[in-house]
């Protein structure tokens, strides 16, 4: 076989062009993140998403945005859409260039679960599966999430089952391809109702391939001048104290009091929380209608224009919003956490007990079998404990190779460019709306033909799952 120069240097240099975007990769082990290089890793992060569409598609308004977020001193940016069909080379090689590492959610405005009426189809899989494929090759994807404030309520606590049971299949999956093994977690509403019940379900249980990798939070608890006993930060540290993997806070940044001054930068990155924390992600990069943009791209543009959505321009050169920009760059110039080195970590805390069913607040009863690929929950009666019998299964090959099925979601919801599915906890929620339209999930076509005999089925007390 005869190689020409040119296809010679093509090689060479594709093959050098990987190497210069090269990054240590992060990992999950025990309750810390580490590096490749064996240094723990805390999050000092921000949330990225300038529109609904994908924003690490495009490049040169990525690459304006990463030279900026250098400057603040950040590590890692939380992205809420992607379209997996897009490429993202730009975007990403220069993420890793400046030492940013990205977490991404893998749900879409039409694949998320709800928590009113969970399911967990092919059709989700493969849209979940779809965003792992195409971004497990960059060193610099530090986690995926798999879900975001998908429960906002006791009742909705149905819905945790359908959460462990796509962490399982897609952490499945990515060993069956073969792909580096990149975290995959949660992110929680501070719901006071849910908490820690949540927060230990999704960790608990003998085997950890049916649990998530890492839990976190979206917080607006500390606003204005606080302390960590006043915040309630006393209070989440507390219940996240011998938790046995990562948490940390996906987002946080109450802006109720102007200007913003992240005090609570200093208990999480400080000695009050990072033996126990793993960083933060702030909200938001885009000044919006929300109000809580560490950059504008212009002012107010109400009778629209070019790049303008809503009212405000999302593409352009980014400018601080002061002070707002430099009080969280001085935050975080003073605040550089070391923890401890992964050749002298050994991990020793156990998973939490899974919680008991507790009426009102929490509708899981203990360790239930999760569900398996292609069921949805049919609630037959009122507010019952989940029990279940027979065993569940993971999709270790990928359904995208049989017929597939309809996903049964036919929702809609509507937040802004973060996209949330419900409010926050918190009364200071960034969240323009939540998800405002949530039907009922319809049981896909392929699945009713199994009704007679309930294939596969678990009874869940008075509900049952199909």
């Amino acid at each position: 076989m005869k190689f020409s120069i040119a296809s010679s240097l093509l090689v060479a240099t594709n093959f050098l062009s990987h190497f210069a975007h090269a990054i240590p990769t992060i990992q999950a082990k025990g309750a810390k993140f580490f590096t490749s290089d064996g240094k723990q890793f805390y999050i000092k992060g921000i949330a990225y998403q300038l529109t609904n569409d994908d924003p690490l598609a495009d490049g040169d308004q990525c690459q304006l945005d990463v030279n900026l977020m250098k400057t603040l001193g950040t590590n890692a940016i939380r992205v809420y859409h992607v379209d997996p069909a897009a490429n993202h080379d730009v975007c990403m090689n220069a993420l890793a260039d400046a030492g940013i590492y990205v977490f991404l959610d893998v749900d879409t405005f039409d694949t998320y679960i709800i928590g009113k009426s969970p399911s967990w189809t092919e059709s989700q899989f493969n849209s979940y599966s779809a965003v792992i494929d195409t971004f497990h090759k960059y060193d610099n994807v530090a986690g995926f999430f798999v879900g975001n404030e998908i429960m906002n309520s006791g009742p909705e606590s149905i819905a945790a089952p359908y959460v462990k049971a796509a962490a399982r299949d897609l952490k499945a999956y990515s060993a069956k391809k073969g792909y580096r093994k990149i975290p995959i977690g949660y992110s929680a509403s501070d719901i006071p109702d849910l908490r820690p019940n949540l927060q230990n379900y999704l960790a608990c249980g003998s085997d950890p391939a049916n649990a998530v990798d890492f839990f976190s939070l979206n917080a607006y608890e500390w606003c204005g001048e606080q302390t960590f006993k006043s915040s309630g930060y006393v209070n989440l540290q507390a219940m996240a104290q011998g938790y046995n993997i990562p948490i940390f806070f996906s987002e946080v940044g109450c802006n109720t009091v102007k200007p913003r001054t992240f005090g609570d930068q200093s208990a999480i990155l400080g000695p009050d929380m990072y033996d126990t924390w793993s960083g933060t992600m702030i909200y938001e990069w885009i000044e919006e209608t929300n109000d809580y943009g560490l950059i504008s791209y212009g002012p107010p543009a109400p009778t629209g224009g070019t790049n303008v959505v809503d009212g405000y321009t999302r593409r352009g050169t980014p400018t601080p919003v002061q002070p707002d920009f430099n009080n969280l760059k001085s935050q975080w110039q003073t605040l550089s956490p070391t923890g401890v080195a992964l050749s002298a970590y050994t991990p020793s805390l156990s998973p939490p007990a899974c919680p008991s069913f507790t009426a009102g607040s929490w509708l899981v009863s203990g360790d239930v079998p999760l569900p398996t690929l292609g069921q949805v929950f049919l609630n037959q009666a009122g507010e019952r404990p989940i029990t279940t019998s027979g065993t569940g299964s993971t999709a270790t090959t990928s359904p995208k190779s049989g017929t597939g099925s309809s996903s049964g979601l036919t929702t809609s919801k509507t937040s802004g460019s973060m996209g949330t599915t419900g409010a926050a906890a918190a009364t200071t929620t960034p969240s323009t709306g939540g998800a405002s339209s949530r039907s009922s999930v319809i049981i896909p076509g392929s699945f009713t033909a199994a009704l007679g005999g309930l294939v596969g089925a678990f009874v869940f007390g008075a509900a049952v799952l199909l």
